[in-house]
């Protein structure tokens, strides 16, 4: 039986409760140390952080240096799953020593159908590498594939867990728009730059930057 449901809406439905989950009744994202001008950020993840589907400089991470003011080192490797993440970045953070983490990763294990389990252990070890070095981090969810493109309640959970600011929804919407995406899971440069945007918003939201 289908659903009468168009996927858009099932999507920012399934999005909402799961926003509601994380914020406790939808209350503010949490604050973060605000960063200076010579703060370096860097942005963590898979072929959504390289910037695959794009050209050179149009990445998330290369618009998002330009809209905040700051370094932004760009950190992504196309294909890697969270078991591999886990292994290269203490050596980054400690390479680049960032003031801000943005960890977006976990795509390529939903599309090989790993075990969620063990993509959550591994985003928590990242957190905590990071953590211990007194590196503020900022999460991004990628969506699980399918109809509705919503994220797994991982993602949630472990923002609520360690309070952690996160964008819940803007991946999921840029994959569910033709005119923002390349292929099946990878955005243009329309894309790239509405998801710098929305990460922009969430550091000034969180007092991150002016």
């Amino acid at each position: 039986m289908r659903s009468c449901l168009a996927p858009g809406l099932i999507r920012r439905l399934l999005v909402a409760w799961t926003l509601c989950l994380v914020l406790a009744g939808c209350t503010p994202q949490p604050e973060l140390e605000p960063l200076a001008t010579d703060a370096v950020v860097l942005a963590f993840g898979d072929s959504l952080t390289f910037g695959t589907g794009a050209g050179p400089g149009e990445g998330y991470p290369e618009v998002l240096s330009g809209l905040i003011g700051r370094t932004v080192v760009s950190a992504g490797v196309p294909g890697e799953v969270s078991a591999d993440g886990l292994l290269r970045l203490p050596a980054l953070l400690d390479r680049e020593q960032p003031a801000l983490l943005l960890l977006c990763h976990g795509g390529n294990d939903q599309l090989q159908r790993l075990e969620p389990a063990h993509l959550a252990d591994n985003l928590r070890a990242m957190i905590r590498r990071a953590r211990d070095r007194g590196i503020a981090v900022v999460l991004i969810a990628v969506p699980a594939p399918g109809l509705t493109l919503a994220p797994l309640p991982l993602y949630s959970e472990i923002a609520a867990e360690f309070g952690l600011p996160v964008d819940l929804e803007t991946v999921a919407d840029i994959l569910g728009d033709r005119a923002l995406k390349s292929d099946y899971i990878h955005p243009n440069a329309a894309g790239y730059r509405r998801l710098a945007l929305a990460v922009a918003d969430l550091l000034r939201a969180g007092g991150a930057i002016p």
